[in-house]
């Protein structure tokens, strides 16, 4: 038997403690299958511990898509900071992304691999989670069109297009990602860019591609 004395700990700190020990098991488990006790025992703590802190499975769920919801964004948005240019934001924003995924496997699964349909309360996180960086994405964009000197006519439209384009396109490489667990989050985000770039540069330079049967349809 253990008599060492548990820690005493600031609430948000312990709150910390616990949601880390639940992302873990959720992701591990899956939100039907993961149980609280074994969450509690991870974390070093009793089960009615849990309960007072976080109130109930499903508040610690939405917990732990919460923050790291917020840390998924804050990811992409620090590293578009560190670009000079809006290809450069584009490199350095989805580089942020895929060391995110790579780097924090179980909160990825956490905030895109748990059925949102559990409750309409965890539903509304998940929504909630992916506007988040949908908001980063798109803000990115509208900085590029603006730094092109519009983007040939592009609009707030445009760039709620292209930002939901790239976040699809992002959310599909991550299950790439998984099946090539080799590849590093720098390769995977410069073969993407060398996708998405090229393409996004020449409309921001004013070229549009239409089939030539087209007859002005969009």
């Amino acid at each position: 038997m253990n008599d060492k004395p548990r820690r005493r700990l600031p609430r948000s700190v312990r709150e910390q403690e616990i949601i880390d020990a639940a992302v873990h098991v959720f992701s591990q488990r899956g939100y039907r299958a993961a149980v609280v006790d074994e969450i509690a025992e991870l974390a070093g703590i009793s089960k009615p511990m849990i309960y007072l802190y976080l109130g109930s499975k499903e508040g610690l769920f939405i917990a732990c898509v919460r923050r790291e919801a917020l840390r998924l964004a804050a990811a992409f948005r620090e590293g578009a900071e560190g670009g000079r240019s809006p290809e450069l934001r584009l490199w350095h924003g989805l580089f942020g992304f895929f060391a995110f995924v790579a780097e924090r496997r179980d909160s990825w699964v956490v905030l895109h691999r748990q059925a949102p349909e559990q409750s309409e309360a965890i539903a509304n996180e998940l929504a909630r989670a992916r506007r988040s960086v949908m908001a980063e994405v798109t803000a990115l964009v509208v900085a590029g069109i603006e730094d092109s000197d519009g983007g040939a006519g592009l609009g707030a439209d445009d760039a709620d297009f292209v930002a939901h384009a790239l976040v699809g396109a992002a959310d599909a490489v991550t299950d790439w990602m998984e099946r090539h667990p080799g590849r590093s989050p720098e390769g995977i985000t410069l073969r993407l860019m060398n996708v998405v770039w090229v393409g996004m540069r020449n409309v921001l330079a004013g070229e549009v591609w239409s089939p030539p049967d087209a007859q002005g349809r969009k």
